[in-house]
């Protein structure tokens, strides 16, 4: 990539918006994207247990790669509709509800649809050509809008629901990468991994043993790199 927002001919960068949680899927989906785009960071907060930790690494990495054009936003009625155990505190109703399913006590009803929608209204506003989202069908197994198919379902209605000059993509870069090439792509492209957070529970030390811990610890182990971020267990 050139200069900030340009090719290294001049011609301008097309825009993208990136939906950045401030874990590591979606910050590397960011480091992929920055490579052919100029760069609009999206951070939607919904009453996530690790939600002011996960907008701490947000504004890190905006900071660390100089990125400007960046909005925070709230969708507090998916916590009010709950569901999930990355909502609700109480977790063990939450999964005595779900017995039986194969979804994960952790997916929260609908939500990439949520995110997307807005990325897609704001991308919309401001000239975007992509919207770009960190969804992961490896650690995504069982959440039922982690799939391809889903995105380009996703696809068809964005065509159907813009106006007819829009011209934005939902584009998913890691979808089918292990954790471990996640890893490896990340530290290729410098992504700032040390700035990632990706615990579900807590928000100074990473607990290093709930569902997105031992999954983010195992693609480092895999990759044969270390963590940069602190452990307790």
């Amino acid at each position: 990539m050139g200069a900030a927002g340009a090719r290294p001919g001049g011609e301008p960068l097309p825009l993208a918006v990136v939906l950045l949680s401030g874990g590591m899927d979606s910050c590397v989906a960011a480091a992929i994207a920055r490579e052919e785009h100029e760069l609009a960071l999206l951070h939607l907060g919904y009453g996530q247990r690790t939600e002011e930790r996960e907008r701490r690494a947000f504004r890190d990495i905006a900071r660390h790669w100089g990125v400007a054009r960046t909005l925070e936003s709230r969708l507090d009625h998916l916590k009010a509709v709950g569901g999930s155990a990355l909502t609700d505190a109480t977790r063990d109703a939450v999964a005595a509800r779900r017995s039986g399913s194969p979804v994960p006590d952790t997916y929260v009803p609908f939500r990439n649809t949520h995110l997307l929608a807005l990325a897609v209204s704001w991308g919309e506003v401001i000239g975007a050509r992509r919207i770009v989202i960190g969804a992961v069908e490896e650690d995504g197994s069982g959440y039922p809008d982690c799939r391809e198919e889903y995105f380009a379902a996703f696809n068809r209605m964005l065509r159907l629901g813009t106006r007819p000059e829009t011209d934005l993509e939902v584009v998913t870069p890691v979808l089918h990468m292990s954790k471990a090439d996640i890893v490896r792509e990340g530290i290729r492209l410098g992504a700032p991994l040390h700035l990632t957070w990706s615990c579900y529970t807590e928000s100074e030390v990473a607990c290093g043993v709930c569902e997105s811990c031992l999954l983010r610890l195992r693609g480092f182990a895999s990759a044969g790199a270390v963590d940069p971020i602190p452990y307790r267990s």
